[in-house]
Parts: C-alpha cells; structure tokens; sequence
C-alpha cells in the first residue's frame, strides 16, 4: 500500500497562481493580513526554515520572516485542486484510493514492483496537476503513512517489518503516526521514550495510564503494526465545527452569548444540510493571550435547533467571567450511519 502526500500542498497551489513566486518565502492564513487576528493554515518549505509552522499566530510568523509573502485562505480553490488529485490517483491501474484529507490519500494496489508504480503515481499527478507529492511505501497503513516522512520532497521511501526498527527504533515516539508531544510526554513517564521501547513494551502495561483499548493500540503504533488493508469507503464526517478569531478580545458576557449563538446558527447549518442528527456538543475556548480550552458533552440525539443552542449556552457557562476572550468555537458531533468507514486515523480505532 501507498501512502501519496502532496508537497506543502495549499503553498503549492498558490505559487502554480503566482510562478512569480516560487522559490520565496509563502505564508497562507486568515485573510492574508498580518495585523489582523489569526494562524498559519501553511507555510512554504523556505518559510518552514525560519520556524513558521501551521497554527502560529499569523503576526508572529510575519516577525519570523519579514519578507515573506502573506496570502489569505481561499479553501475553493485548494479544494479544486485536491479533487484533480484524487481522480487522477484513482485513475491510475488497479488502484483503490482512501481519501484521508485535501492532501494525501492511501492507494492499494497489487504490483510486484511498488516503488515503479510509486513514481509512475508521482508522474501522473505531475502531470495532471503540476504538483508533487511523495509516497511511503509499507505493508501497513501505519508503515506507509510514516515512510512518507522520509520521502519527502518528491521521493519514495518503504517501510516494512523488515526495516521498522532499523529506521524508527532509536527515534522519540513523538515521530509516530498518532503518538503527538502529550502522548510521548505520557508514555515518558513509563520510561518509554523510543519507538523501540514503545515496541518492546507489554501492552497492558500502558492499559493504567491510557485505557484498555488506546494502551494496547499506542504499543502496536511501536510495532508499526495495523490494519493492511485500503478501504475505499467513502468517509463521512463525525461533526461540523465553526470557529471565530475575534479582532478585539470578547470581554462582555453579552458579547459571548452573542458569539456562542453565531456560531450555533452557522454549525447547524452544515449539520442540517447533512441530514444526521446531533449527539455531541464541544466549545472551543481561547483566552487572551493564547490559552485554549475545551468542554464538550454528549447529548440526547436531536434535530431540535432550540435544544442545540441551550446545550452550547450550557457549555458556555463553563468560561471564565471577566477573563478576555480572543476565540471561540464550537464542534456538533453527529450520529454517523451503519455503513459509515469505521476508523479515519490511527487514533480513532478501527485499524
């Protein structure tokens, strides 16, 4: 199986708009404005070089690179962009494509000669799109989508029980597909700190300190172990979320009712057009300067727009009075249908 990634992609399109472009420092985030309130959504390679990373404050990454281009968001044109992508590797011979976003894609394909048919994927996107993508190779899903890494920019690169430990084992576990900075922190404290240790660990070991079902998955993450199969069901969303960054802190409880009851309106819009209803409710919480937080709570399965907006005002009750507010977002989870893909990434089960 391949695991095909395009190369900063959003900054990929742009400068395909822009050839004039190319080679400089890009930015994209918010409405392209430094002043104003908002984050990276992606930064070029040679911004990426002075420490620009997505989800930075857009102001501190305009410091980081002064001369840097800055451009806003324009999701249609990214989204065009991906859905050449995707036909085109569903186009390729034999090929079963699972979409895992805008920019990267699992392909299963049976060939004898893998890393062949991953530049012969490599070309056709070229081709088709003027963009480049790399490919990990792996016998896992978890193998291909790590090889990729090392694949990057533009090359190919397998991974497979063979070569895992040899390539990952002496790495922090934060390197895994799944395994982020507070999960390593976690699994630190066990005195797991590589890839192998992780590997070499008793699964029910993890089970006190991550549960019965995520302690036994983080360790077979260790052993690149998982599912080895590309399933080409379509995915379907769990929620919709909105979020607002506001341009001056919210600092009146008025100003927050009137946010929370915004955001409300816009979420269950997506949610109505969906058709499923809503079971789950999270308010999304940054405080001045930058402090997020989150409460969420299940709820009864409803339809009832009314019902919706007193759960979200319940949640709201949960900020803190007087204390600055510079964002808010809310998160409707929805009841998903029997048929849906069960699993998206390695940490919500299923592989």
């Amino acid at each position: 199986m391949l695991h095909v990634d395009l190369d900063q992609f959003i900054a990929a399109v742009e400068v395909l708009r822009r050839p004039e472009l190319a080679g400089r420092p890009i930015i994209v985030g918010g409405r392209g404005d430094p002043t104003e309130r908002a984050v990276v959504s992606t930064a070029s390679y040679e911004a990426r070089a002075f420490g620009v990373g997505s989800g930075m404050p857009l102001r501190t990454a305009a410091r980081k690179v002064p001369d840097a281009v800055i451009l806003p968001v324009d999701h249609e044109a990214y989204l065009a962009a991906s859905d050449t992508v995707m036909a085109t590797l569903r186009a390729q011979p034999g090929a079963t494509v699972q979409v895992l976003g805008w920019d990267e894609a699992f392909v299963g394909v049976e060939t004898e000669d893998p890393e062949a048919y991953a530049r012969q994927v490599q070309a056709a996107v070229l081709e088709r799109t003027r963009l480049h993508c790399s490919v990990g190779i792996g016998d896992t899903l978890v193998r291909a989508k790590v090889a990729t890494g090392f694949g990057k920019p533009a090359g190919v690169f397998r991974l497979t029980s063979g070569n895992w430990l040899e390539v990952m084992g002496g790495r922090p576990t934060r390197e895994l597909w799944g395994v982020g900075t507070k999960v390593s922190g976690r699994l630190a404290k066990l005195g797991i700190t590589t890839v192998a240790e992780l590997a070499a660990c008793d699964p029910q070991d993890l089970v006190p300190e991550f549960g019965p079902r995520m302690g036994p998955w983080y360790a077979s993450l260790g052993r690149g172990d998982g599912a080895s199969v590309v399933d080409d069901t379509p995915w379907v969303a769990r929620g919709h979320s909105r979020e607002t960054t506001f341009q001056r802190d919210l600092t009146e409880p008025a100003q927050v009712d009137d946010a929370v009851r915004e955001l409300t309106a816009h979420v269950l819009e997506d949610v109505v057009a969906d058709g499923r209803p809503v079971i789950g409710l999270t308010l999304k919480i940054r405080y001045a300067p930058f402090v997020t937080t989150t409460h969420g709570k299940k709820i009864p399965e409803t339809f009832d727009r009314d019902e919706v907006l007193a759960r979200a005002l319940d949640l709201a009750a949960h900020i803190e009075p007087g204390r600055p507010i510079r964002l808010l977002g809310l998160r409707a989870e929805m009841a998903m249908p029997d048929d849906a893909r069960k699993g998206h990434t390695p940490t919500r089960g299923g592989w």
